[in-house]
């Protein structure tokens, strides 16, 4: 059997506000646009070859931590965090104490982290 992950999707009132600032984020590009859903996949991606982000129209609001997060890995973290707050993110506490990454959250309120960078030791080979 063979099976994969297509897409991650994410419930939210605006798609369209949500998809351009996790576009931006990533670097990554619109590829489908409507007024209920976005699609949001890396550049150079090919249906079908990767993971992709759904941003899907729904009439309930936001009222309780998610369930799922995506965690980021940048190069620098503290620019990766200062860059994201100038796209319209805020840093959050949802009691983490003093950790390696830094909880985030979306314009929308969804919450994700910002890894540390890994150490050249760290990197796969």
């Amino acid at each position: 059997m063979s099976i994969r992950i297509a897409t991650v999707t994410i419930d939210c009132a605006d798609p369209g506000l949500l998809a351009r600032f996790w576009a931006e984020a990533l670097g990554w590009r619109i590829t489908y646009e409507s007024d209920e859903e976005v699609v949001v996949e890396r550049p150079g991606g090919r249906p079908n070859d990767e993971i992709a982000l759904l941003f899907i129209k729904v009439p309930d609001e936001k009222v309780v931590k998610n369930r799922l997060h995506l965690d980021l890995r940048p190069d620098d973290r503290d620019a990766e965090v200062a860059r994201l707050q100038t796209l319209g993110a805020r840093r959050i506490d949802i009691g983490q104490g003093d950790v390696t990454w830094v909880v985030m959250a979306d314009p929308a309120g969804n919450e994700f982290c910002v890894l540390r960078a890994l150490r050249p030791d760290e990197l796969a080979v």
